[in-house]
């Protein structure tokens, strides 16, 4: 299969390329600055170019790129750009796709269950409604500008990805060095549901629905087990056998993060892969505490 990859040097997509390539699989990137790679593909969000001529003869395409959310206070101009690179960006390509002669089988388009928003302890599928709030409102319109390339007979993944938990980056690697000093534990009440999915799982996901013609629309990517902040943060401590004695409060978590406190690291989800599930998709890992230690090699 001939694979385009947006976002390939981000966490998803540095560990997907070479699992692809390894797999027989032929890869280009999506890049938005010249590499000097004859092969990549040149494009630029901000002004609404591609190089279309090279978008041709590909199978499948998987767009994962769009500015970190995590990085950074939610400032007028963060959340802009948030927004824009995610719905813009895809967008124009899905616009660029959808123009081919023969455009690709496939395309795997990355979201996130922030589409979901603040439910409490509400079992969340691909059926529930959306949310409230900035992140419900990015994740449908990012959705929504898979359109174009839906119509032109396309088959779009919408991958609501949930916390991808890894050491290279993400919340788990941030939440590592704390751990480790014995000063880490939970965040707020600790009873908000938290939906993670281990990076291993999130490359399985991803190949999956790259292979799987059933699957379509929205395609929760998150392990089969969700779990509050209160036992994440005990089951973290006990992978690294330190104590999880030292909370931080509600009110200190909004003055160090602001308004992505509430979205990002307060809010309850508790969403299942009910897609994934009932496709047949078998998790490499399924439960918090044996992805832990094969993600941080604690096997004892």
């Amino acid at each position: 299969m001939k694979v385009l990859v947006s976002g390939a040097s981000g966490l998803v997509g540095s560990a997907l390329v070479p699992f692809l390539t390894t797999g027989g699989h032929t890869v280009h990137r999506l890049v938005r600055s010249d590499s000097g790679d004859a092969a990549d593909v040149r494009w630029d969000p901000e002004t609404g170019t591609v190089e279309a001529d090279k978008l041709a003869g590909f199978d499948a395409v998987v767009h994962l790129a769009g500015e970190n959310i995590a990085a950074g206070r939610w400032t007028a101009a963060k959340k802009d750009r948030i927004r824009d690179s995610r719905v813009d960006g895809t967008r124009l390509l899905c616009e660029a796709l959808s123009a081919l002669e023969t455009p690709p089988k496939v395309l795997i388009c990355a979201s996130a269950i922030g589409y979901y928003g603040e439910r409490g302890d509400g079992v969340l599928t691909e059926e529930s409604e959306p949310g409230t709030g900035f992140l419900t409102e990015v994740c449908e319109a990012w959705e929504a500008a898979t359109r174009p390339a839906a119509d032109r007979g396309i088959r779009v993944v919408n991958l609501r990805f949930g916390m991808i938990l890894s050491p290279a980056g993400g919340a788990l690697a941030r939440m590592l060095l704390p751990f480790k000093l014995g000063v880490g534990g939970k965040l707020g009440s600790g009873n908000q549901y938290m939906s993670w999915i281990s990076l291993d799982d999130v490359v399985g996901a991803v190949h999956y629905a790259l292979e799987t013609e059933s699957l379509s629309g929205p395609v929760n990517a998150v392990a089969p087990t969700p779990v509050t902040n209160r036992v994440y943060t005990k089951t973290l401590g006990q992978v690294l056998k330190r104590p999880a004695l030292f909370p931080v409060p509600g009110f200190a978590a909004r003055l160090a993060f602001g308004e992505m406190a509430d979205a990002l690291l307060l809010a309850s989800t508790r969403v299942v892969p009910e897609k994934l599930n009932r496709s047949g998709y078998v998790f490499r890992q399924p439960e918090l505490e044996g992805a832990l230690r094969h993600l941080l090699g604690r096997d004892n």
